[in-house]
């Protein structure tokens, strides 16, 4: 139905962008389809954009002049020359862009790069990671960009501390910095960028092969707020102390898989930021100790802790979870010494829990699970995998009281079965599910999830032999958002099935 013209004359532009704001993207494509004025609205309204195909790039740069983010992401066929050529065109303005995504753009090399810092005066966001390619004469090329405030460089595998230190001369500005899997990247690279970058607030160090005198010029980082170093196989206990003392603003820390890292180095870290807000120390401690939980105790901001790995005893689990009420994530996933005892603690403490992290913890029942639905009704990810001891009770009070769950992971719950799945249905908002090695689940409970989980992106059924074809139809009719669905080894699938669910 259109609307009339009379209708249309009554609301200014500015009101018809106002009304765009407040719509999703889906409804925003459809605004764009029902006239002329609401298309202008949208294409002086749009911000953020990404590209598939770069013929169309010149085009839409020109249709959205007040684009301020860019994402060439996923455009396979960019390189060196369209950048070039979109340089040489008069039509297209790029001087508001200020956030630019090359991630896996292996084809843009330093001459591209440079022509882009060069157009794109106010940029302040840039994501290379992952381009193979990216090296030091990369980094030289984009060094010009001296308004740079945050720089990934995930995975780029050619830089060395030569290139870093070439953007940071250049881009002293920076705040945010992503340095995972650069494994060129020496003590040498760390040192220079914390001497120049004094306004850091993130740094992610995380597969280097640092050593602790990287801490120690980390230490000196007064605005530093995030430090992620995950699996850095060379800092240990010693390193960890610079930090005691270091980055007074220091709020998240992320030491997970540090081999060299044990209680004596966390304690450090939690000695000298009583306001830190997140911790994760998964797989790199053996146990949580009292004298642990002595100065976990004086973290009253602590929102997320991941302990994987760790024996953690009920006792541990009530105390910690009594000293920080405000937990809203916990990681306890390989904790095997949790059981329902320690679970109720924590439901009855942290009602403000969102995440929670179970894998494999096989004593938890479901006492623990109804124990967490009853009382923690604002949890939003519950990751149950191979906890076989879940049955469809534990589902019954998911679906009566975590209305708010949006990711569940059942994975190898042999307990789950048709009644289970229909109770976990009644959680409309549930968009990531995981049911791999189900084995006691058929098309008669996915058909409740289809019917009733219409905000599903994500399905993993692999190995669920008893899902076919019915199943499948159920699926597509009714979860029309579903993205990513994993079949892998469903062997009452058939062809006639899945051309039925395509057509």
């Amino acid at each position: 139905m259109s609307m009339s013209p009379s209708i249309l004359s009554v609301l200014s532009e500015d009101l018809l962008v106002r009304v765009y704001e407040f719509l999703d993207p889906p409804c925003r494509k459809t605004w764009r389809l029902i006239s002329k004025d609401f298309l202008r609205v949208d294409s002086l309204s749009r911000t953020t954009i990404q590209i598939l195909r770069v013929e169309f790039l010149p085009t839409l740069l020109f249709k959205y002049p007040n684009l301020s983010s860019l994402d060439l992401s996923v455009c396979p066929k960019l390189d060196d020359d369209v950048v070039l050529r979109l340089a040489l065109d008069g039509t297209v303005s790029t001087l508001g862009i200020k956030s630019l995504n090359l991630s896996r753009s292996t084809a843009v090399r330093a001459r591209g790069l440079e022509t882009l810092a060069r157009m794109c005066h106010a940029l302040e966001r840039v994501d290379v990671s992952h381009c193979w390619g990216f090296g030091d004469r990369e980094a030289a090329a984009l060094s010009s960009a001296a308004g740079l405030r945050e720089l990934k460089m995930d995975k780029c595998l050619s830089l060395s501390d030569v290139g870093l230190a070439r953007i940071v001369v250049g881009c002293s500005n920076l705040n945010k910095i992503s340095l995972k899997w650069c494994m060129e990247i020496s003590d040498l690279g760390i040192d220079l960028l914390c001497k120049i970058c004094k306004g850091l607030k993130s740094l992610d160090v995380s597969y280097l092969k640092i050593t602790n005198d990287s801490i120690r010029s980390i230490a000196l980082l007064p605005k530093l707020e995030v430090l992620d170093m995950v699996s850095c196989p060379l800092i240990d206990d010693a390193g960890l102390q610079f930090l005691e003392n270091g980055s007074p603003s220091l709020q998240e820390v992320d030491v997970t898989r540090c081999e060299r890292v044990s209680l004596s180095g966390l304690i450090s870290i939690v000695r000298g930021h009583p306001d830190i807000q997140l911790l994760k120390a998964s797989h790199c401690v053996s146990e949580v100790s009292g004298s642990f939980l002595q100065y976990i105790k004086c973290l009253k901001h602590l929102k997320t802790i991941w302990i994987d790995g760790a024996h953690v005893s009920d006792s541990s689990l009530v105390s910690l979870s009594s000293s920080c009420r405000s937990l809203m994530e916990i990681g306890l996933s390989r904790c095997v010494d949790v059981t329902d005892i320690g679970m109720m603690g924590l439901a009855r403490n942290c009602l403000n829990l969102k995440t929670l992290n179970l894998a494999c913890c096989g004593f938890v029942t479901d006492v623990a699970i109804s124990a967490v639905a009853q009382s923690c009704r604002n949890l939003e990810t519950l990751k149950l995998e191979s906890c076989h001891l879940i049955t469809e009770k534990g589902l019954q009070s998911l679906g009566c009281y975590s209305k708010l769950l949006q990711e569940l992971d059942l994975t190898d719950c042999y307990g789950v079965n048709d009644r289970g799945l229909e109770y976990i249905s009644k959680c409309s908002n549930l968009q990531r599910l995981k049911l791999g090695l189900c084995t006691n689940i058929s098309d008669k409970g996915i058909f409740h999830i289809g019917s009733k989980c219409s905000k599903l992106l994500e399905l993993d059924l692999y190995r669920c032999a008893g899902f076919g074809d019915d199943g499948l139809a159920a699926l597509s009719r009714g979860c029309k958002s579903l993205n990513r669905l994993i079949l892998s080894y469903c062997c009452e699938l058939t062809d006639t099935g899945l051309n039925k669910s395509a057509s």
